[in-house]
């Protein structure tokens, strides 16, 4: 693990999530890059538990834009967010992304308005699914915006 978030590492239950996350990681992000066989690339998150305190790390869609990233809480369309929205909400300020070969210190944000609709039509063009999943749904499906920090 890197020094960029210090912590016991919990390792997701879903042995999907573990052995790419792994992968990626062991690999510098040249290997277990995409979401499955869609060539679609991903990027690792890393977070700090809201209730553990423990170090999460998930794949998630890569939404880059200058610099910055849209994190989407899809789950699919579930009708409840996904753990780690409530990780972010929870320490905003603790989470780190790869996207390549080291993790970096970011900061997110959730947001609303015109800047969510425009994080929105970004991830939308980037993985259209979304699209799909928010008319599945009667939630709105969160955005997070994560910047690098300082």
């Amino acid at each position: 693990m890197s020094d960029v978030l210090q912590g016991e590492y919990e390792p997701s239950a879903s042995r999907f999530v573990r052995e790419q996350v792994e992968l990626y990681e062991r690999t510098g992000g040249r290997e277990g890059n995409t979401l499955m066989d869609t060539g679609m690339p991903v990027v690792i998150v890393t977070m700090r538990g809201r209730n553990s305190g423990k170090v999460r790390k998930i794949a998630l869609m890569r939404v880059e834009h200058d610099g910055a990233y849209a994190l989407v809480g899809s789950q699919g369309g579930t009708p409840e967010n996904p753990a780690w929205v409530h990780n972010l909400r929870a320490a905003p300020d603790e989470v780190a992304l790869q996207d390549g070969p080291e993790p970096f210190a970011v900061r997110v944000r959730e947001v609303g308005g015109e800047e969510r609709r425009v994080w929105w039509d970004r991830a939308v063009a980037a993985y259209p699914p979304y699209a799909d999943y928010q008319e599945k749904t009667d939630r709105v499906i969160p955005v997070f915006v994560a910047e690098r920090a300082d």
